[in-house]
C-alpha cells in the first residue's frame, strides 16, 4: 500500500513539474548586443582610468615627500621632522580617502555603474518578463551566471528572443 501511494505522490509531482515551462537565457550573449552596454562600460572605464590617476598622483607626491624627508632628515630638527612626517602621512591619507570615495564599496564608480547599467538591466528585464508573459514561462534561469546547468535544450534558450524584443540585431 506505501508503495501505491509513494508511486502516486511520484506521479503527480512529475506531472506537475511538466506542466511548468520553463526558458534559459545567455545574459552574457544580450549584453554584447546590447550597444548601450559596451558604451557605458567604455565611459566607465575612461572614468576609472580619470580617477586611478588622480590617486595616483597623489601616491606619487607622497612618495617624493618622503624621499626629499629621507634625503633631508640628517639636517632638520625634532620639530621639523615631526612636520615633514605629519604632512607625509596627511598626502597618504588624502590619496586613501580618494581612493576610497572613488572605489569603495558605496564609491562614485559604484554609483555611475548604478547609474549606467540599471536602466540597461530593466530593459532587459522588462523584455524577458514579457516573453514570459506572452509564453507563459513561470521560471527563466541565466546560463551564464554560473549555475549548475549542465545541458539544457537549445529550444528553451529566450535569449534571441529578447534581444529581438529589445530590437537588436543577434550576433552569434
Amino acid at each position: 500500500m506505501k508503495k501505491v501511494i509513494l508511486s502516486m505522490m511520484l506521479m503527480v509531482a512529475a506531472v506537475a513539474a511538466n506542466a511548468q515551462k520553463f526558458a534559459l537565457v545567455d545574459m552574457e550573449h544580450i549584453l554584447r548586443n546590447v550597444p548601450a552596454y559596451e558604451r557605458a562600460n567604455e565611459q566607465l572605464n575612461q572614468v576609472s582610468k580619470k580617477w586611478e590617476g588622480e590617486v595616483q598622483a597623489l601616491l606619487t607626491e607622497s612618495e617624493t615627500m618622503y624621499k626629499k624627508y629621507q634625503s633631508e632628515s640628517v639636517f632638520l630638527s625634532d620639530a621639523q621632522k615631526t612636520k615633514a612626517e605629519e604632512a607625509i602621512m596627511a598626502k597618504e591619507k588624502e590619496a586613501s580617502d580618494l581612493k576610497k570615495k572613488y572605489f569603495g564599496s558605496e564609491g562614485e564608480l559604484f554609483k555611475k555603474r548604478q547609474s549606467l547599467m540599471s536602466p540597461i538591466h530593466d530593459e532587459i528585464y522588462n523584455a524577458v518578463k514579457d516573453i514570459c508573459d506572452q509564453k507563459g514561462y513561470q521560471l527563466v534561469i541565466d546560463r551564464a551566471s554560473g549555475g549548475s546547468i549542465v545541458y539544457a535544450s537549445p529550444k528553451i534558450d529566450i535569449s534571441d528572443e529578447v534581444l529581438q524584443k529589445l530590437g537588436y540585431s543577434i550576433n552569434r
